[in-house]
C-alpha cells in the first residue's frame, strides 16, 4: 500500500468525520430543543441516523463488492457533501429527523465501503492501516464535536437563534464537499480500488450476502465488537452521569474522562494493529475484552476522579486490543472481492451493539442501579472471553 494513499484516503476519513461529528454533537440535541422538541424526542433525532447504519451499512458494502468501491464510496460522499445543505431549510423537528435519518447515509454507505477499500490494498498490514483510518476518523471526530460548541457559544449570546445553527450546518456543508472532493481525485486516480463483478450484478450481490453472513467466523468477530461496542455505549451514557450525580464531579472533570478514553484508545490503536498483524489476532481481542471487563464493573464502586480516569484509560486501551483486530480478522476471512460485504456485516453488528448500548443500560440502571448494571456489563464481556476463544480453536492456526 502507498504511502500517499493512505495519506489521501485518511484526509478522506478526516473531513468526512470532522463534518459528521460537528452536525451532531452538541448542535444536534440543542437544535431540537430549538425547535421544540422534548427530551424523548432529542433523544430520536440523534439516535435516528445510528438506525440508517443498521440497515444499510451490509447492503452498502455488499453492492460495493458489485458494482465497484469508487461509484459506491463515491455515493457516501455524496451524503457527505449534499445532505447538510439540507439543514438550511428545517424549520420543524419532524424535518429534523428526516435529514438525520438521510445524514446517516453518509456513514452507512461510506464506513464499510472505506474499510473494504482500506482492505483491498493494506495486503498483510490489515490490522495497522485500519487501525491508523479509524484513529485518524476518531481525530476528525474529536476536533468537530468541539469545534461545533464553540462555534455556537460564539454566534448565539445571548441566547440560540436559527442563524447561529445554519451557519454551523454551513461549515458542515463545507467540510462535506471537502471530504467528497478529495475521495473523487484519490478513488479516481486509483485503478485497484475498483471490484470486477460478474455478468449477472444481483446473483453477485446476494452470493456475497449469503457467503459472508453465513460465515460463523464473520459473525463471531463481529459479535464480539458489537458487546464491546454494547459496553462502550453504556459508558457513553451513563459514565458522564454517574460521575457527577454520584460521584460529584464537574461537568468538565466527566468530560475530561470520556476524552482520556478517545485518546488511549486513538494512541493505542495503530501499535496494536501492527502487532496483530504479526503475531494473530485472537489474543488480542480476547485481553482487550478482558482489559474492559474488570475497569466497566469497578466505576461504581470508585467515587474520586483519578481511580476513575485510570479505569477509562484502561478502558480504552483494551478498546484499542479488540478494534485493532476485530475488523481485520474478518476482513482475513473473507475472499477479496467480498471485503465490502464483510465490512457491512461488521459495521451492522457493531452499530446494533452501539445503539442497544445506552438503551439496556438506561433498563438497567434504572431498575437495579449503577452497582449491579455497571457488574452485568463487565460480566458480558468477561464471559465473552472465553465463548470466543472456544469458537477460535475450531478455526485455522494463526489468527
Amino acid at each position: 500500500m502507498t504511502r500517499a494513499l493512505m495519506v489521501s484516503l485518511c484526509s478522506v476519513g478526516f473531513f468526512a468525520r470532522f463534518s459528521y461529528a460537528l452536525a451532531r454533537n452538541p448542535i444536534l440535541p440543542l437544535f431540537a430543543l430549538f425547535l421544540g422538541a422534548q427530551a424523548e424526542a432529542v433523544g430520536l433525532a440523534v439516535g435516528i441516523s445510528t438506525v440508517t447504519g443498521i440497515f444499510f451499512k451490509l447492503p452498502a458494502g455488499a453492492l460495493s463488492d458489485v458494482i465497484g468501491r469508487r461509484k459506491t464510496m463515491l455515493t457516501g460522499l455524496g451524503f457527505f457533501a449534499i445532505v447538510p445543505f439540507a439543514y438550511f431549510f428545517i424549520d420543524h423537528y419532524s424535518t429534523l429527523v428526516l435529514v438525520r435519518f438521510l445524514h446517516g447515509f453518509a456513514t452507512a454507505i461510506y464506513g464499510p465501503v472505506a474499510m473494504a477499500v482500506i482492505a483491498d490494498v493494506a495486503g498483510k498490514q490489515k490490522g495497522e492501516m485500519l487501525s491508523w483510518f479509524s484513529s485518524i476518523a476518531v481525530i476528525g471526530t474529536l476536533v468537530g464535536a468541539p469545534t461545533g460548541g464553540l462555534l455556537l457559544s460564539i454566534l448565539s449570546r445571548p441566547e440560540h437563534d436559527i442563524t447561529a445553527f445554519r451557519v454551523i450546518y454551513a461549515v458542515v456543508a463545507v467540510s462535506g464537499v471537502t471530504a467528497f472532493c478529495l475521495g473523487a481525485k484519490t478513488l479516481l486516480a486509483e485503478e485497484h480500488t475498483e471490484s470486477h463483478a460478474g455478468s449477472s450484478r444481483l446473483a453477485g450481490f446476494l452470493a456475497g450476502i449469503r457467503e459472508v453472513a453465513g460465515d460463523t467466523r464473520v459473525i463471531a468477530t463481529s459479535a464480539v465488537e458489537g458487546i464491546q461496542n454494547m459496553a462502550l455505549g453504556m459508558l457513553e451514557a451513563f459514565l458522564p452521569v454517574y460521575a457527577v450525580t454520584v460521584a460529584g464531579l464537574s461537568p468538565f472533570q466527566a468530560g475530561m474522562l470520556w476524552t482520556v478514553q478517545i485518546f488511549a484508545t486513538m494512541a493505542a490503536k495503530p501499535v496494536m494493529g501492527r502487532y496483530s498483524d504479526r503475531y494473530g489476532r485472537k489474543y488480542f481481542i480476547v485481553g482487550g475484552l478482558l482489559c474492559c471487563a474488570l475497569p466497566v464493573a469497578c466505576i461504581p464502586q470508585m467515587g474520586s476522579f483519578w481511580p476513575l480516569m485510570l479505569a477509562c484509560l484502561m478502558f480504552g486501551f483494551g478498546e484499542a486490543l479488540v478494534t485493532s483486530s476485530s475488523a481485520a480478522m474478518v476482513a482475513d476471512f473473507c475472499k477479496a472481492g467480498r471485503y465490502g460485504t464483510a465490512m457491512g456485516v461488521f459495521g451492522t453488528i457493531y452499530d446494533i451493539g452501539h445503539a442497544a448500548g445506552p438503551i439496556l443500560g438506561g433498563l438497567l440502571v434504572g431498575s437495579l442501579g449503577y452497582a449491579a448494571a455497571f457488574a452485568l456489563t463487565g460480566g458480558a464481556l468477561l464471559l465473552a472471553a472465553p465463548l470466543f476463544l472456544h469458537e477460535v480453536r475450531t478455526w485455522n492456526k494463526g489468527i
